[in-house]
């Protein structure tokens, strides 16, 4: 965690912020653009994060998302919430409509195996995950929709 973290967590709480996703992730963009893809937003509010990519389940064209991930065990885990928005981000379909996927974490870039956790083994690595972004019970509150929790793991 880093000294900007509590102001991030207060920010990713806002209930309108879901709104703003498209301005978040056209500045992250940039930044990545100007720093050659080694410096997020979610580096500067010091939170751990990865760039997923994986083909686009039509166009099949690879699209990367960055994302915050909570390194467990050997792997990672993510969530699709979206900021507790109504809709399912697109990634999730895409990583669901393949076998493997590429991120790059701290710089250094691998394939990764992926499955989707569920039930009792969600509940308690969702747990896990609250204690890196406390936000995301705001997020399942702010949704119906379950969010979805992806455990990566190295090839």
């Amino acid at each position: 965690m880093g000294l900007l973290t509590p102001l991030a967590v207060r920010i990713g709480a806002l209930s309108w912020m879901p709104r703003l996703l498209p301005q978040v992730v056209w500045t992250d963009t940039r930044l990545q653009r100007l720093t050659h893809g080694r410096v997020t937003i979610l580096d500067v509010a010091g939170l751990p994060n990865l760039a997923l990519t994986v083909l686009g389940r039509k166009s099949g064209i690879p699209r990367t998302t960055p994302l915050l991930c909570v390194p467990h065990d050997s792997g990672f885990l993510i969530a699709g919430s979206y900021f507790g928005g109504p809709k399912m981000p697109l990634w999730v379909n895409n990583l669901r409509a393949t076998t493997t996927a590429t991120i790059r974490f701290k710089g250094v870039e691998r394939e990764v195996s992926w499955r989707e956790v569920e039930g009792e083994e969600r509940a308690d690595l969702w747990q896990v995950m609250l204690r890196t972004w406390p936000n995301f019970a705001k997020y399942e509150e702010r949704t119906s929709r379950v969010i979805p929790v992806f455990l990566l793991e190295p090839v």
